[in-house]
């Protein structure tokens, strides 16, 4: 689902603007959550969580720092081709293994580490930054900084999904619900006093904002379980075969050949998330 997400984001930033492509990601994937949260009481119900301080500080936190996130994806995907863009921004896995051992409690095992380590190789070999010919550093950081901040959006959900009194998956589906209303109010309060123009964009293109939002929460869905269950590295880290999804709609949605150093990566991928599970 996010390799769609990210496919559609790609196609619609010739359009629209990089806010308006980010408050895409979020505007119809509240209701959507909503859904699947109340599918989950009708299951099975469980009591409505306490919402304390601590709770609600992770996750504007986290909704703040995944907006930054997304902005600086689509940016990515204005400076390289598709694959390159969302390659870079994979570079969260190494990121949430350090931040999470040094700030949130983490503890990776040395086969664990090994994997996130080749994750990480294997990410900067598929996009293409094998020789200095290929390097730009502004794309590099600018990829270094996207993938740092969906790292920490994961790790401050994890952390206020563990702050919920109720069973999973309940606690990460409440986290999703709350991110996703902070995120919509913040990103559309600023475009609608600053970039009024951008809901203009947006409504050109509906099939595409839909399918966007859709394919993002179904994703979000399936990253905040992950991270309520366990360590965030890990679950980046094998989150990472995404790219052999990226790949595949590249060569045959957006006609992109596929290239010798992508093969080498998703070899490399495949073994680190091995590691990882593993671990």
């Amino acid at each position: 689902m996010q390799t769609w997400r990210n496919a559609f984001q790609s196609k619609l930033s010739r359009h629209v603007n990089t806010s308006g492509v980010t408050l895409a990601r979020f505007l119809f994937a509240t209701p959507i959550a909503a859904i699947y949260l109340l599918a989950l009481y009708s299951y099975q119900p469980q009591a409505i969580p306490h919402f304390n301080n601590t709770f609600v500080l992770y996750i504007v936190i986290a909704s703040v720092v995944q907006i930054f996130a997304t902005a600086l994806m689509v940016i990515l995907f204005k400076q390289k081709n598709f694959a390159v863009g969302a390659g870079l921004a994979k570079s969260e896995a190494l990121a949430a293994g350090v931040l999470g051992v040094l700030f949130f409690g983490s503890k990776l095992s040395a086969l664990g580490w090994l994997g996130i380590a080749i994750g990480t190789c294997a990410v900067f070999i598929l996009s293409g930054f094998t020789s200095r010919s290929n390097l730009n550093i502004k794309t590099v950081l600018i990829g270094l900084a996207s993938g740092t901040c969906f790292a920490l959006t994961m790790l401050f959900v994890r952390e206020a999904s563990l702050e919920l009194d109720i069973p999973f998956p309940y606690s990460a589906a409440w986290s999703l619900i709350w991110v996703l209303c902070i995120q919509t109010v913040l990103l559309g309060c600023y475009i609608f006093y600053r970039e009024p123009e951008t809901f203009t964009q947006l409504k050109q293109h509906p099939k595409i904002t839909l399918a966007i939002s859709f394919t993002s929460c179904i994703g979000s869905i399936g990253w905040f379980s992950a991270a309520a269950l366990q360590y965030v590295a890990y679950v980046k880290t094998v989150g990472q075969i995404e790219i052999l999804f990226t790949i595949i709609l590249s060569i045959f949605w957006l006609k992109q050949p596929v290239k010798k150093n992508e093969i080498i990566g998703l070899v490399l991928i495949s073994i680190a998330a091995l590691l990882v599970l593993w671990s």
